[in-house]
């Protein structure tokens, strides 16, 4: 299974990158498999660190903003109780890591997680059809180097009905930054 939600990592200096991440959880989220892309931020972090801290969300905006690298401010966070990292503090649930085993043979890489602390903040009470529009548009806007942009435009259209039909001021905002975001990407692709 994949879920969704935010992790956090640090470079050798302390400072926090926060991403958005789809680990394949193991059991109980005892074991996680990564595959943050080769060169971004969060690879390089957790190659160096061999650790980090993911994060259940219900915030889609602050998954949506740190997709496309519009997250103007580290939201605030407290230190990990068993890595060397840091929680978010606006968060439902957290899993502290440590890596325990890398392979970089592909563009993606795949990195195991083995967690050694968890906590709860709040109960998470799922995602209507909205949030989860956001989050697929999300996606979407992290592959737009890979997709066509008639392919990205049909889906959009299809979750655009969603956030329509059942999404507030939050996840409208949210999905219009990321809509604004992908079609400015093909812009540019065009005048290249």
């Amino acid at each position: 299974m994949i879920v969704e939600g935010l992790l956090t990592s640090t470079d050798s200096a302390g400072t926090i990158n926060v991403a958005p991440m789809g680990p394949i959880v193991h059991g109980d989220f005892t074991t996680f498999t990564l595959r943050p892309f080769a060169g971004s931020t969060t690879f390089e972090n957790l190659q160096a660190q061999k650790c980090g801290v993911f994060h259940v969300v219900d915030r889609v905006n602050v998954i949506a903003e740190a997709a496309i690298r519009r997250l103007k401010d580290i939201p605030a966070t407290v230190a990990a109780s068993k890595v060397n990292g840091f929680v978010l503090q606006d968060c439902c649930r957290w899993f502290e890591f440590k890596i325990t085993d890398i392979d970089t043979s592909e563009q993606r890489s795949v990195m195991t997680a083995n967690v050694i602390h968890t906590g709860n903040r709040r109960p998470f009470h799922g995602f209507n059809r909205a949030r989860h529009a956001v989050i697929e548009a999300a996606i979407l806007a992290t592959r737009v180097h890979l997709l066509p942009a008639a392919d990205v435009q049909t889906q959009l259209g299809f979750l655009q009905s969603a956030v329509e039909k059942t999404g507030g001021a939050e996840e409208t905002a949210a999905f219009t930054m990321l809509v604004e975001h992908i079609q400015q990407h093909y812009a540019g692709a065009a005048v290249a």
